[in-house]
């Protein structure tokens, strides 16, 4: 693994620490009742220091993507929900389950199979304007399919949201590698354009997570948090030259990697037995930023980039 990928992987680490340090707090503030308002969250230090910390950790996220490629970065944001566990339970004063430590590890094998297999240099190359627009239209015509009236809308929207994210995070990559490796002051009109497809995806992410968790949380909130990173894998496996390494063997692993971290993901994303807005759940802690759930109307802090709804979606 080169230097580079080490330090994208550490700042992940810290991020998620952060986005998910930043949950719980919102998580415990959104407990208090819901009559907490907008200029009572104004006047409260624990907000603002989860808006400070949900600021850091999307800094973070966003040099992360400068140095390591979409294909180690994206799925590290699964790591948001492994932190989440302990600290949540830490603030309910609780233990953490049986079932969530199986989740933790293995979401955490899983992500140490993608590693091995994704591990590579610096992101070198960008995507053109013209692949940036053609990007843009597939994953618009998507979206939009995914999202059209039906019934039980919840899992195509979460999808969409995911997607959409997934690709906000591919296109930052570009504006930020861009950005950094050229000597002129100021964007290009080029970045510029990528830069407002980027917040258009996000805004996008935003609205689609306001319904995908109204017919339950588990499920949505699990296939959001895994079609965001293959969305932007897909990106980078065929436009920015991210290959995985070991050839077939290291395909295999890391198609068995991203199963187990996918079924890790389930179980720390299971629906809690009680309300979904149960303080004493530590992945409750992650759904308070999610608009449009059962604890989201005090949950005014930007959100993570692995999640819809961010510049920089994970």
């Amino acid at each position: 693994m080169s230097a580079a990928t080490l330090l994208a992987v550490g700042l992940s680490l810290v991020s998620a620490v952060a986005y998910a340090a930043a949950a719980v707090a919102q998580e415990r503030l959104a407990s208090r009742g819901p009559g907490t308002g907008l200029l009572r969250l104004l006047g409260t230090g624990a907000w603002w220091s989860a808006v400070g910390l949900n600021a850091a950790a999307a800094l973070l996220h966003v040099v992360a993507l400068k140095y390591g490629p979409l294909t180690v970065v994206q799925p590290l944001g699964a790591l948001t929900l492994v932190a989440a566990v302990p600290l949540g339970a830490r603030a309910a004063g609780r233990r953490v389950g049986t079932a969530e430590w199986r989740g933790t590890a293995l979401t955490l094998l899983g992500l140490a199979a993608l590693l091995v297999t994704a591990s590579g240099p610096a992101p070198e190359r960008v995507l053109s304007l013209t692949e940036a627009l053609a990007v843009a239209g597939t994953t618009a015509a998507l979206i939009g399919v995914l999202s059209r009236p039906g019934a039980r809308p919840g899992l195509r929207h979460a999808t969409a949201s995911g997607v959409a994210s997934g690709v906000a995070s591919a296109l930052t990559q570009t504006v930020t590698v861009a950005a950094t490796d050229r000597t002129g002051a100021g964007l290009s009109v080029a970045e510029v354009v990528v830069a407002v497809l980027v917040a258009a995806f996000a805004t996008g992410g935003l609205l689609l997570s306001q319904t995908a968790y109204r017919g339950g949380l588990g499920a949505p909130l699990a296939v959001v948090t895994l079609s965001n990173p293959l969305a932007a894998a897909v990106i980078g496996l065929t436009l920015l030259g991210q290959g995985l390494r070991g050839g077939a063997s290291g395909v295999l692993l890391a198609l068995a990697g991203a199963g187990v971290a996918a079924r890790g993901v389930f179980l720390l994303t299971r629906s809690p037995a009680g309300p979904v807005d149960d303080e004493e759940h530590p992945v409750a802690a992650v759904l308070a930023l999610e608009p449009g759930t059962a604890t989201a109307e005090p949950a005014l802090v930007p959100r993570r980039p692995e999640q819809p709804g961010h510049l920089t979606a994970r």
